[in-house]
Formats: C-alpha cells, structure tokens, sequence
C-alpha cells in the first residue's frame, strides 16, 4: 500500500549554514512506527536527488514522535550567500511530506 508522508506526518525545515534541516513530525504513534521503518535517509537522499550533494543523516526524537534529518552540502553555501530561491530550506518539509511511501 502507498501513502503520502502527509497523511501521517507534519514537518518543518529550515537551514544550519550549508545544510537544510527537516524535522518530520508523526500525528500519532502508530505513524510514528512507520516513518522509523520506512522513512530512511536513502529515501530522503533519493527524494532530494539534484539538489542534496552530500551525507543525509536522521536523528530520532521519540518523545516528539519526530525524525530530524540534516541534508548537508543543499543549500548552495547558505542563507547568505546561496543564489538559491530558498536559500535557508524552508519549503523542503513540503517538498518531503509529497513523498509516497510503501508500506
């Protein structure tokens, strides 16, 4: 079966220098389950081929029902001096939550 990300999760994103920043926030527990088994830092990187040139690494707050992941070397340099749209990542929780998942 597919979903969408969103139909189980809320996100965030945001930049730390070079590298964006997406937390990924499960509506419930049972979400929470699926975005630890299925939503991996291969996928992510895959997700972000074009724009992520570097290391994907995920973090996970259980206490938030949250994986946080960091997308380094994404934002052509940083806030300020990308020559990017999005220069700090903010639309890149969207941009994620579009992603099917099997499960």
């Amino acid at each position: 079966m597919k979903i969408r990300l969103k139909e189980i999760a809320h996100g965030r994103s945001g930049d730390k220098g070079d590298a964006a920043n997406i937390g990924i926030i499960a509506y419930d527990d049972k979400g929470f389950e699926v975005l630890k088994k299925y939503l991996t830092t291969e996928k992510v990187k895959k997700h972000f081929e074009g724009i992520c040139f570097g290391e994907v690494e995920r973090y996970e707050l259980p206490n938030l029902r949250a994986l946080n992941f960091l997308l380094h070397n994404t934002l052509g340099g940083g806030g300020t001096v990308s020559l990017k749209h999005d220069a700090q990542g903010k639309t890149l929780a969207a941009a994620l939550l579009r992603m099917e998942l099997e499960v």
